[in-house]
This record gives structure tokens, C-alpha cells and sequence, in this order.
């Protein structure tokens, strides 16, 4: 009867633990309202800039923004958020860190419509940086953000793991529940270790 509550305790830090890390997951872009709450918005100066990039490819319409999953063709979009950047000069830039090699260039325009994008084909994995430039009466203001590209290919995450672990967790501890055998060789195991 003691392993059986060690098993059953086990299996409720495991969920406590699973059920306090998805949340943050699931709403990392988006998901929750809030300026600190999406980390795809760009502060410049007094202003906002939202940075979002899609593998049409690949995903869709799926948004990311910082941890691309692969690399490839990839669609980058900076959107204004409010009226007042249409009329002002902004510069955008992509660069490849830590060496700040340059990937992508817009140089000094006004966008009317709010919006710009920029087609690229990222073939190696690694860092960058999307830097946004706001150039205001000679004045500039620089902002970035930084983002993860070819994310799948290095590994699984700390949640992955997680969730396999609990997975795993209860897979043994149902076999523990259900098959006398299993639960004989655990139980003299754990008195083992006990004793």
C-alpha cells in the first residue's frame, strides 16, 4: 500500500508540473491580451511594431514569431500597430547573430498601408535579429527582436520532455495497478531502497 501512494503522488506532481508549463505554451503568441503578454510587438520609441513570420509551405497560416520550426522559404511581416508610423520613415533589418551578418534589408520608406513583408529563404539554422529603425525628424530609434529559426532540429523541448515524462509516468503506473508481476518486482524494489 505505501508504493501505491508514492506512485499516486508522483503521478500528481507530474500533472501539477504539466498543467502550470502548457499554459505558457499554448498562449506564448497571442493567446493572452496584454503588452508583456505577445513578445512578437517591437516598442519603437513611443510606438509599436508587430513582427510575424509564416512557412506557407510548411504550415500555413501558422504564426510564429519567436521559434521558427524549420528553415527554408519564409514570409516575414511587420505590421504598425495605430495610424502613426504610415506617415513616418522606418527601416527594416535581418540579421544573422551572433555575427550580425545581414540577411534582408528594407531600406528607409513610409508604409501607407501599415504593413510590409519580406520573402526570404533562411538555409541555416541558428539566432537572428529583426531590427526596426524609426527615422523621425533626423532623429532614429532602433527596437529588435530576436527569434530561434530551424527550432525543430534542435531537439526537444524542456515541455516535451515533460510531457513524456508524465506519459511515461502513468503508462508504468497503470502497468503497476494492472499486472500483479510488474507490481511484485516494484514493490520488492522499492522496500529495497526503503529499508
Amino acid at each position: 500500500m505505501h508504493t501505491h501512494k508514492i506512485f499516486q503522488r508522483c503521478l500528481i506532481v507530474f500533472s501539477l508540473l504539466l498543467s502550470f508549463m502548457l499554459p505558457a505554451t499554448v498562449s506564448a503568441h497571442g493567446g493572452a491580451s496584454g503588452v508583456d503578454a505577445d513578445s512578437c510587438r517591437i516598442p519603437v520609441g513611443s510606438y509599436w511594431v508587430h513582427f510575424t513570420a509564416y512557412q506557407p509551405q510548411l504550415t500555413g497560416t501558422t504564426e510564429y514569431c519567436n521559434s521558427i520550426p524549420e528553415t527554408g522559404a519564409i514570409t516575414i511581416v511587420f505590421d504598425y500597430e495605430g495610424k502613426a508610423l504610415r506617415n513616418m520613415t522606418v527601416e527594416f533589418e535581418i540579421t544573422k547573430e551572433p555575427e550580425g551578418t545581414r540577411i534582408a534589408y528594407k531600406a528607409p520608406a513610409a508604409y501607407p498601408t501599415g504593413s510590409t513583408n519580406t520573402n526570404l529563404n533562411i538555409t541555416e539554422p541558428g539566432q537572428y535579429l529583426a531590427h526596426v529603425t524609426l527615422v523621425n525628424e533626423g532623429q532614429k530609434v532602433d527596437a529588435h527582436v530576436p527569434f530561434k529559426v530551424g527550432a525543430a532540429q534542435y531537439g526537444l523541448s524542456g515541455t516535451t520532455w515533460v510531457v513524456f515524462a508524465v506519459v511515461f509516468g502513468a503508462i508504468g503506473y497503470i502497468g503497476y495497478l494492472s499486472n500483479a508481476k510488474f507490481k511484485g518486482i516494484v514493490d520488492k524494489l522499492l522496500n529495497k531502497k526503503t529499508a
